[in-house]
């Protein structure tokens, strides 16, 4: 299987041997029977392969990682029970007290927040490289780099081959949250990347009804970060929660086209209207980075649009959020329904005003995760919510 469409469908899934059930069976076990001593040894001992306990691994669950490892090009893949768990098992799984994660930003703010939090209680040194560069940032110590290939809100780009050129250089692994980007238009270890971390609740579920994470990359570093996330943590993701993101999963092509669509002409209508004053969309040739989305980003450049209004104060974001009829206000993203939030009160009230300016989140910013409905009502809607600004 060669196209991306085919794999989404078929990957990592096979009828049902004993049912012949097309669709993948959920297996709500906790406990699983291993047959004999000797066998249940081995399997405990990693010599053998097996299933035991729930919390370590789960057929649905399996099916769904191998799926996912296989849209990203990986040797493996591990699932959690949420995009935060498979950050948290990542650092603590694959860093030690004493070591220094640098991160090229500005991040989502719940990422940031939390690998702050980890490295003041865990003795873990967190540099933010993005006025420095990267090269300026490392030392010693660096062992990781953390980046979004699409930042979070603001949807600048990173150079994922040059980041991966310069980490690797110096020793560091590297980890790009693919979340915005999905499989259909990134794959961050074919440009370099070691790992590969996705909030699986936004374009992977797609359907706003499932929470979950995942990390993907080399089998020896999902090893260590399975054991961290599922063995010690227990952030296991269950078998209900993984069927929704294998349903989900075979039509996230076809939704990431729409998604595509449908940003790129609501973007054009910002970029337009006199109450805007800055839109952020790669697929705008008045990106700084447009050229980069161009070689980076394969079949369309995103579902997310932010914008900054020419009344930059929050006031005149609640007047333009609180208008919007089709766009529901609220904080997640990538589902098939259009969502709007006001980022430095909601995603990004985890960190500092200082970072928040630094980041370019201001108070009249709006970020829109644009869905799939049609793009001419999603601009009607955002038309009749700007006009409150000149009422």
């Amino acid at each position: 299987m060669t196209h991306l469409r085919t794999r989404a469908v078929h990957a990592g899934q096979h009828p049902d041997p004993a049912s012949g059930a097309i669709a993948m069976p959920i297996t709500q076990s906790t406990a699983f029977a291993y047959g004999s001593l000797e066998r249940g040894a081995a399997i405990f001992a990693g010599e053998a392969e097996g299933y035991r306990y729930g919390r370590y691994g789960n057929p649905t669950v399996a099916a769904l990682e191998a799926k996912m490892a296989d849209l990203e090009g990986a040797e493996a893949a591990v699932a959690f029970a949420s995009g935060t768990a498979a950050t948290a098992a990542t650092v603590l799984g694959l860093l030690n007290p004493g070591d220094e994660l640098v991160f090229l930003g500005p991040l989502y703010g719940g990422t940031e927040g939390l690998l702050r939090s980890l490295g003041e209680r865990w003795g873990l040194l967190v540099t933010d490289a993005t006025a420095t560069g990267l090269a300026a940032a490392l030392s010693p110590a660096t062992r990781m780099v953390w980046v979004e290939p699409l930042t979070n809100p603001s949807l600048q780009m990173h150079n994922l081959e040059a980041v991966a050129a310069t980490a690797r250089a110096h020793g560091a692994l590297t980890v790009a949250d693919n979340t915005f980007c999905t499989p259909c238009l990134t794959r961050p270890l074919a440009h370099g990347i070691d790992l590969v971390v996705h909030s699986m609740t936004k374009y992977l579920g797609g359907h706003g009804d499932a929470t979950g994470g995942l990390v993907a990359g080399r089998a020896a570093h999902i090893a260590q970060v399975r054991k961290t996330g599922l063995g010690h943590i227990g952030a296991s993701l269950a078998a209900q929660e993984a069927f929704l993101f294998l349903r989900g999963i075979k039509t996230l092509p076809l939704r990431m086209a729409a998604h595509c669509e449908g940003a790129l002409a609501v973007a054009g209508f910002l970029s337009s209207h006199p109450a805007v004053r800055t839109v952020h969309y790669p697929g705008l040739p008045s990106h700084p980075q447009h050229a980069l989305a161009q070689r980076q980003m394969e079949g369309g450049f995103g579902g997310m649009v932010s914008f900054e209004l020419a009344q930059g104060e929050r006031s005149a974001a609640a007047s333009v959020l609180n208008a919007l009829k089709l766009f529901a206000q609220a904080v997640s993203l990538g589902d098939v329904d259009s969502l709007a939030c006001h980022p430095a009160s909601t995603t990004h009230s985890f960190v500092s005003p200082e970072a928040r300016a630094s980041a370019g989140v201001g108070e009249g910013m709006v970020r829109l995760s644009v869905g799939i409905e049609h793009p001419d009502d999603l601009i009607a809607d955002l038309d009749q919510a700007l006009a409150n600004l000149a009422a």
